[in-house]
């Protein structure tokens, strides 16, 4: 095996791993913020469901759509490798000052800008491009409305009404929309199972306030759960698709199909330790800065953000976490009143989501000119 391609494998590892502690606030600021788990019991709690995404995200979509963010013939090692330092350098860069920008489009950012300093633009399937770009729009639109949606039908006071809304959507959704796989239609009957149970829980013990924060504490536990097996499994597939790209290219590999079986495990299990690690400063924005949230808005929230990113999982569409549960969050806050929403944060996120895949381009093409020129 090429020196260049162990190379390209250790870093796109440690890239999966800066991955995790940059997006362990995705999963946890919610949880973290409403002190459902204290901050070491939210890393450990969203590592073990990072990792058990391996067991359900079986299908590589999202590895295989990134991997051809590039045209075969345009990838060579050098264009992997300075994609993926760039993508590092611009996570940590980010990381430093806390902003929450999308692990998953600096890495594509990088891919491609190092291809078209190695080829031209040609070099780059614009469709996967555009999909990408698209997707920046829609992941935290998407989260916003769905969160919205979640929690107007959750404070509804019939509980009743509450109950009617909650069982046609499920029965609507199981019943015609075509899932990819059998376990997405059982997780969706599961999940709404689970916030009917516990709402008839309190329409039979009545509604405290107490007793009401509580049980939305516990199905905080749930909607964080989903939330991590949503963002291990889109996000660990990103570094695959890289890794898939290389071996592909050296020959190891004809395609995706015979990807080897180390490579999942070695990615999902290197964003489960990130996420153990913690990104504490993108934590406190994520979970204070932009809007307060309560334990029932955290739940919608993280509901939300889980149904978005398993929904873009099963098409393949190479989505943020970070812009999905961000959405989902001013969702929560807009419910309230649109003030409570702090819309100077919120503008500057969505600057750092907007200059992420251009800025990633250019460091990884000036990176690319600097290795041609020293290997």
């Amino acid at each position: 095996m090429p020196t260049l391609l162990i190379v390209i494998i250790i870093l796109a590892i440690i890239f999966d791993f800066i991955n995790g502690f940059h997006d362990a606030a995705n999963s946890i600021a919610t949880i973290v913020s409403t002190k459902v788990l204290t901050p070491f019991q939210a890393v450990i709690w969203a590592a073990f469901f990072n990792f058990v995404a391996y067991f359900i995200f079986s299908d590589l979509g999202v590895a295989d759509t990134v991997a051809k963010t590039v045209h075969k013939d345009s990838i060579t090692l050098i264009v992997i490798v300075s994609g993926i330092i760039a993508a590092i350098f611009w996570n940590l860069l980010t990381w430093w000052y806390g902003i929450p920008s999308s692990s998953s489009h600096t890495l594509i950012g990088g891919f491609a800008g190092a291809a078209i300093a190695h080829a031209g633009f040609s070099s780059i399937d614009t469709g996967v491009i555009l999909k990408t770009v698209i997707f920046i729009v829609l992941a935290p639109l998407i989260g916003m409305l769905i969160s919205i949606f979640i929690t107007l039908v959750t404070v509804q006071r019939s509980f009743w009404l509450k109950l009617v809304i909650m069982s046609t959507i499920v029965i609507i959704c199981v019943l015609f929309v075509p899932f990819k796989k059998e376990f997405e239609k059982w997780a969706l009957l599961g999940l709404g199972i689970v916030f009917a149970g516990a709402n008839f829980y309190i329409y039979l013990k009545g509604e405290g306030a107490r007793r009401t924060t509580n049980m939305y504490k516990k199905l905080q536990l749930v909607s964080s759960a989903a939330f991590s097996v949503g963002h291990g499994g889109s996000d660990a597939q990103k570094v695959m698709g890289i890794i898939g790209a290389a071996l592909i290219y050296n020959g190891t590999i004809a395609d995706f199909s015979h990807l080897p079986a180390w490579v999942p495990i070695a990615c999902y299990s290197a964003i489960a330790v990130g996420t153990l690690s913690g990104g504490w400063k993108i934590v406190k924005t994520m979970g204070t800065k932009i809007t307060k949230v309560t334990p029932l808005e955290g739940v919608c929230a993280e509901t939300a953000g889980a149904i978005t990113l398993f929904t873009a999982a099963s098409l393949g569409a190479p989505v943020s976490t970070t812009h999905t549960i961000t959405g989902a969050i001013i969702g929560v806050g807009a419910t309230k009143r649109l003030s409570a929403v702090r819309w100077g944060v919120t503008v500057n996120l969505i600057w750092a989501w907007i200059l992420t895949i251009p800025v990633s381009g250019l460091v990884a093409a000036g990176i690319y000119f600097l290795l041609t020129h020293i290997l």
